[in-house]
């Protein structure tokens, strides 16, 4: 299911409100999380307005390709190829936005990172 409302991201995606830009291509936007829980923390976004992964239609087999292409690609932009975490939240329940985006996550240090998976 596609999003009816204009979610932030989509306002963000419009230029109808700021936010550090990192990566931007037909497909998606990269900006800062606002609340981050890493050294470097991004969110990778869909411009197509998803709610969820769910909403992705099953067929649509080359969009998890193009969301970790994009993510490698940050990753390598941002300096931290070498050592990061990828996750999504998904539903009602879980999501603080309902449109779908996936957290990139890096920039530790040596030590092992102690991050949970809660948003």
């Amino acid at each position: 299911m596609v999003n009816t409302v204009d979610s932030v991201f989509t306002k963000i995606i419009k230029r109808e409100i700021p936010a550090k830009i990192h990566f931007e291509d037909e497909d998606f936007i990269v900006i800062d999380d606002l609340y981050p829980k890493a050294p470097v923390h991004v969110l990778i976004i869909p411009k197509q307005p998803y709610a969820s992964l769910e909403a992705v239609p099953i067929e649509d087999v080359q969009f998890a390709h193009r969301l970790l292409s994009t993510a490698r690609k940050v990753a390598s932009q941002l300096g931290i190829s070498d050592n990061y975490k990828l996750f999504m939240n998904v539903g009602e329940k879980v999501q603080a936005v309902h449109h779908l985006h996936l957290h990139l996550m890096g920039g530790y240090s040596k030590e092992k990172s102690q991050l949970t998976f809660q948003e």
